[in-house]
């Protein structure tokens, strides 16, 4: 590779020097004759520029997928963006695709219209989920390669028991038992159609992976890489405004069939936060392959992917000393009420009693 990079290099510095000495004879039978000076291609500034070309035209590892991609400008025709759908309370601006409004009860889905055929791919997401609230905000929002796009369902927004992978960005915490995690949480999960995500329990019974990642509300952009190379999925975040990827978790052995599409759902319930996409973009990896394989006929599956554990309900919670209040003033409530009865009862007996006796 050095040795294709430096006859690049001096190929390309013998090529500016012909062009340039022709460029110059030329000009010189005008009587231009001070325009010039000695310009040296191996100065380093130049080896840096041809450099990052040769690295450019040989590094092949990615290349982008427009038809899978959405960027600014989104170029909206009407309330259509080229290559993908939109469902639900979407809003296209100039800066953002909001998927929900800081509002309750909403809520969007945007979809590629094109099925991926990349068998090794990464998709890199901008977003940002911000809102006025501080203590309690919600739900999420979910990323999808999955095979059933613009249906609309229970887990943040698109169908429960779907074929694909998910990712879900959850920032609310519904599970307060044995299983329960802090949020914000991003976690992951491979479903053949067979699963049933537990919203009230996270998700924590059909998760592959997950870990906790505070991106609500940053100050600085907020990134999500999701990296399948050779069966192997990884999902990195940057978060924290320094330009570099952090492992959030690897999960090894996840098989994912081609011919499905990306998509981002959010919801809103009781509880809201603005969902916005600022952009997404595909990668396709280049890898070298060991051997052929039509993964548009197998099902999605993951190796280690855990069993559903038992639906254990979580413990009644404390009871609150207004609670308590309310139910002892009923209770003497109720015992003054019988007190009362009793005694005219008993005064009603002893009436007709003295009136037997006369």
């Amino acid at each position: 590779m050095a040795k294709d990079i430096q006859q690049f290099c001096e190929t390309y510095e013998q090529y500016q020097l012909n062009t340039l000495e022709k460029y110059k004879l030329a000009r010189l039978s005008a009587g231009e004759t001070n325009m010039y000076r000695k310009i040296s291609f191996k100065s380093l500034p130049f080896q840096l520029i041809w450099l990052s070309i040769a690295f450019a035209a040989w590094n092949t590892k990615d290349y982008l997928k427009r038809e899978h991609s959405v960027v600014k400008p989104y170029q909206a025709s009407g309330i259509s963006i080229p290559f993908w759908d939109f469902t639900g309370s979407v809003m296209i601006t100039n800066s953002y695709i909001r998927l929900t409004p800081d509002l309750q009860s909403k809520s969007g889905a945007i979809w590629n219209n094109v099925p991926c055929m990349v068998s090794n791919w990464e998709l890199q997401v901008h977003f940002k989920i911000s809102g006025k609230g501080k203590d309690l905000y919600g739900d999420g929002m979910a990323i999808w390669y999955a095979k059933q796009p613009l249906t609309p369902g229970s887990v943040f927004g698109s169908m429960d028991y779907f074929h694909g992978l998910g990712i879900f960005l959850d920032t609310y915490a519904n599970q307060n038992g044995p299983h329960n995690h802090g949020h914000p949480y991003i976690s992951a999960m491979v479903n053949n159609g067979s699963l049933h995500y537990d919203h009230d329990r996270d998700g924590t019974h059909t998760e592959l992976a997950g870990c906790e990642a505070k991106f609500r509300n940053a100050d600085h952009d907020t990134h999500l890489s999701i990296r399948y190379e050779k069966d192997i999925l990884t999902v990195s975040t940057d978060i924290e405004g320094k330009n570099a990827w952090q492992e959030c978790f690897q999960v090894k052995g996840v098989r994912l069939p081609t011919g499905y599409y990306f998509g981002a759902s959010a919801t809103t319930g009781e509880l809201s936060d603005n969902h916005d996409m600022i952009s997404i973009r595909l990668y396709e990896l280049e890898v070298p392959i060991e051997k052929e394989e039509d993964r548009s006929k197998i099902d999605p599956a993951a190796a280690f992917f855990a069993p559903p554990r038992d639906h254990v309900e979580d413990p009644p919670p404390p009871m609150s000393g207004t609670k308590l209040f309310l139910i002892i003033v009923c209770a003497l409530l109720g015992l003054c009420v019988c007190v009362v009865c009793g005694v005219m009862v008993f005064q009603r007996s002893q009436e007709s009693s003295r009136k037997r006796l006369y």
